[in-house]
């Protein structure tokens, strides 16, 4: 494998740019492919079957592309096809991401975490796993957010339609008590200013962008794979959408001062 090939990550739209931009601070020197599905947006409501295909299709796109890593930046994706991705290109190392409900259940201090996902997360097997694992003596309250994805892929980011259906999502959970919120999708840390103003100082937001960049980085250095070439690797955008809609949300999120080109995705 050239390590100077470059990480594919994708999402089943813009929301994984969270953790593309994690990934490019702590790899400055990798080249970076980001595949936003956006013709299939939002994964979160589908049937199970049916994004673990779209999963397949997108990571094996990425792959001929000449990516050297697939970075699975969507959970409801892991959940529905992380395993599957592997079995089929095993020459490939991937990475998925996961809640942040283990960190969540070591830092909460009065015992009670709230996680904000899509319904596809919070049913699947994996979430559970989490769960049982590092909750024990933790009062877990899953709150799903349909419609959240949607506003992010829209660039409604700070919007007054954006801070109410995150009131809808979040006072419950903050009537629980709750002094730490799991953003178990990655569209949502592009909402956590609102969030955070929602909660309140005192409430501990987390999310996993950092900790997948940190696991990226393990993976190449463990396949002997790492980029180490002293200059900035180059970033590549992608949609199966339409590439001069999706260029306008990905210039709003991703704020890299760079000109932003989307290419047609053929998936």
């Amino acid at each position: 494998m050239d390590n100077n090939a470059p990480i594919g990550v994708f999402d089943s739209g813009v929301g994984g740019l969270s953790i593309l931009g994690e990934i490019r601070r702590l790899l400055p020197d990798e080249h970076l492919i980001y595949l936003a599905d956006s013709a299939h947006c939002p994964y979160g409501i589908k049937h199970l079957p049916e994004i673990r295909q779209r999963t397949l299709v997108v990571a094996g796109y990425l792959i001929e592309l000449g990516a050297k890593m697939i970075v699975v930046a969507c959970n409801s994706a892991c959940a529905a096809g992380l395993d599957q991705i592997r079995e089929v290109h095993p020459e490939v190392p991937v990475v998925g991401v996961e809640p942040a409900v283990k960190p969540a259940c070591n830092r909460t201090r009065n015992g009670k975490i709230g996680v904000l996902a899509t319904k596809l997360t919070l049913t699947g097997a994996k979430f559970s796993s989490l769960v049982e694992q590092y909750g024990s003596g933790i009062e877990v309250y899953t709150q799903p957010a349909p419609g959240l994805v949607e506003l992010v892929e829209s660039g409604k980011v700070a919007d007054p339609e954006a801070e109410d259906l995150l009131h809808q999502y979040l006072d419950p959970l903050l009537e629980r008590q709750v002094d730490t919120i799991v953003l178990g999708c990655t569209h949502y840390p592009f909402l956590r200013p609102l969030i955070q103003k929602i909660a309140g100082p005192k409430v501990l937001i987390l999310d996993t962008g950092a900790a997948v960049a940190r696991q990226t980085r393990r993976v190449l250095e463990q396949k002997g794979i790492r980029n180490l070439g002293g200059t900035p690797g180059i970033d590549h955008f992608y949609t199966s959408g339409e590439p001069a809609e999706v260029a306008k949300v990905v210039k709003l999120l991703w704020k890299s001062g760079q000109e932003i080109v989307v290419r047609k995705a053929a998936v």
